[in-house]
């Protein structure tokens, strides 16, 4: 029954394309072929953005061990300063420094922390440096003195003024103890310089071999004129072979003590190797058994004897 209607259907086509105008018919075939010859491409819908968000895994930023141990790192991977050690150092090392600068101009009230980051331009640091400089640096730091939570400068000779500094020189010399440093002195006397300048030859300056200057106190009542005679004998004891450590001894045992701690330090003189001349090689002799039984043919056959 199917075959049969297939057939009539095809049949009623055949007689309807019969009865259409045969340059319909032309056309329609060229049309067939030509949209048999062209390729068709299909465009793919532009996928949206939620679909294209799905698509797309989500990178995880992983918190390795590198994040704990370089702390100074940001979560950039960039360096951060201001979380390094040298910073950290640097800026105790600029709070001191401003210390001693603002106690030799006169300024020797103590000041709270906040007080010492404003003045000195540190306000951006964080609070676990700011704990740091409290708990440890500012606290341990030999040249701070710290006073309930408040801090100062605290040097080597806490000189008020130069009546001060005076005594100081007067108390060595009676004890034996030499002089002071000049760098000690400017360190604690605020406003040194003037008050060095208004002392005048009440004071005497010695420079050492390393430039450093050391102040005595010039006793007045030692000025006196020495005997000729007793020049002489000073300047005829030998004291070549005695070296400085005997000496050094010789004072300890007297209730004298030497300036040798403070002075500059000895260097050896680095003794370079001479080159000793070249060594003459020894070269082994053979044959030494047969001296007197070899000839020499160098100038051809020796002549008989």
């Amino acid at each position: 029954m199917g075959i049969v209607l297939l057939v009539s259907f095809s049949e009623s086509r055949n007689e309807e394309s019969a009865r259409m105008d045969p340059a319909l018919l032309r056309e329609r075939e060229l049309f067939k072929k030509r949209a048999l010859s062209t390729p068709a491409v299909e465009k793919r819908h532009a996928a949206s953005d939620s679909e294209s968000h799905k698509r797309k895994k989500p990178k995880v930023e992983k918190e390795g061990s590198s994040g704990s141990k370089h702390g100074s790192e940001s979560s950039n991977g960039k360096f951060n300063i201001k979380t390094s050690s040298g910073y950290k150092f640097g800026c105790l090392a600029k709070i001191v420094n401003y210390m001693k600068t603002r106690h030799q101009n006169g300024d020797t009230h103590h000041l709270n922390l906040e007080e010492i980051l404003d003045e000195t331009k540190l306000l951006d640091i964080s609070m676990k440096q700011k704990q740091w400089l409290m708990t440890e640096a500012l606290a341990n730091n030999p040249k701070i003195d710290v006073r309930d939570g408040s801090y100062g400068f605290k040097p080597k000779y806490n000189l008020k003024d130069k009546k001060a500094l005076l005594r100081l020189l007067d108390k060595h010399d009676q004890l034996g103890l030499g002089g002071v440093l000049l760098d000690d002195v400017e360190e604690g006397l605020p406003n040194s310089a003037k008050a060095i300048k208004a002392l005048g030859d009440q004071i005497i300056f010695v420079t050492r071999p390393d430039k450093k200057k050391i102040l005595f106190y010039n006793d007045k009542h030692c000025q006196f004129t020495v005997d000729e005679e007793f020049q002489k004998l000073w300047r005829s004891v030998p004291v070549d072979s005695i070296d400085d450590e005997k000496i050094d001894e010789y004072l300890k045992k007297q209730g004298i003590s030497s300036m040798q701690e403070t002075g500059p330090k000895k260097v050896l003189p680095i003794h370079k190797r001479k080159k000793g001349g070249q060594k003459k090689r020894n070269f082994k002799t053979h044959n030494n058994h047969l001296a007197g039984v070899l000839e020499d043919y160098t100038d051809g056959v020796p002549s008989k004897k």
